[in-house]
C-alpha cells in the first residue's frame, strides 16, 4: 500500500502537536516519557520535532495519558482549532 504524501496542512499540524507535547513534557527525560507511553524515544523525539506529523491515534492516547493531557486537547492542537491552555498542561 503506497501512502499519500503530506499536504502542508498535515505537516503544520504535526508541528502544532509536537510543540504541546515538548512543552507538557517539560523536564521530564524524553526517554521516560516515550517508554510511558510504550513507545520508543527516537519516535517521541521525530513526533516533537514534527518529522512524524502523523503519529497512531492510539500513540496520541497513550502519550496524552503519560504527560496527562486530555486526548481533546491534542486532538484541538492538531486540528489548529483554538489556542488550547498550555498552561493546564505543565
Amino acid at each position: 500500500m503506497v501512502r499519500q504524501p503530506l499536504t502542508p496542512e498535515q505537516i503544520e499540524s504535526g508541528r502544532r502537536l509536537g510543540a504541546l507535547l515538548r512543552h507538557a513534557r517539560a523536564g521530564r527525560d524524553l526517554a521516560e516519557v516515550a517508554h510511558a507511553a510504550g513507545i520508543s524515544p527516537e519516535t517521541l523525539r521525530k513526533i516533537e520535532t514534527g518529522r512524524l506529523p502523523s503519529p497512531g491515534f492510539g500513540t496520541i492516547v497513550c502519550l496524552g495519558q503519560a504527560l496527562n493531557v486530555p486526548v481533546q486537547e491534542l486532538a484541538a492542537t492538531w486540528r489548529g482549532s483554538g489556542d488550547p491552555p498550555l498552561e493546564a498542561v505543565s
